[in-house]
């Protein structure tokens, strides 16, 4: 138990509060002093690492953009592949897309379906979780392409914005693992 406490405080303090970021009343966290200390990135990417060996993950979906940076990384240290879920039109050649809603308006994301397969069990590594509909998108995606969905993991979850009620039906029993509750 010290060791996730220990993992916990030092994730923690290496995330920085920015006020009125992007808009007036929204509290940014920002991870760049997180990325920028070798140590806590470090712990970072073993604390995703054993998340997809526990899982049983065959491969790693980072999310666009934050969860490239992240979920690279964890692919490497895991020995698995990994995919990248981008905003559509970014990817080259052809796709599988899902929209999905926004607060205001909608958006789409895209991934190309070849590079996964029915014994595919993959874990979908992001940032943060918020509302969930990005995360929602890519499991639904995910499933599409025909793969399995092994687990979400998320450095942060924003437990405010109740986005992890809108993922269980569509994690059908996988888990859903925040290193840190916002």
């Amino acid at each position: 138990m010290t060791e996730l406490t220990d993992i916990t405080a030092l994730l923690h303090s290496r995330i920085r509060d920015v006020a009125d970021y992007p808009e007036p009343g929204v509290m940014f966290k920002d991870i760049t002093p997180l990325l920028a200390d070798p140590v806590a990135f470090t712990a970072l990417t073993d604390a995703f690492a054993a998340i997809a060996d526990r899982t049983g993950a065959t491969k790693v979906v980072g999310l666009e953009a934050r969860g490239f940076i992240l979920g690279a990384p964890v692919a490497v240290r895991a020995g698995l592949g990994f995919i990248p879920v981008r905003k559509a039109g970014k990817l080259p050649g052809a796709t599988l897309g899902q929209a999905y809603d926004l607060e205001y308006g909608s958006a789409e994301i895209e991934v190309h379906a070849e590079d996964l397969s029915a014994d595919d069990r993959v874990l979908i590594v992001d940032d943060v979780l918020a509302t969930g509909g990005t995360a929602e998108a890519s499991i639904q995606l995910i499933h599409r392409a025909g793969a399995q969905v092994a687990g979400v993991a998320v450095l942060m979850e924003l437990g405010f914005l109740d986005g992890r009620p809108r993922l269980e039906a569509a994690l059908r029993g996988a888990p859903l693992e925040a290193l840190l509750t916002i």
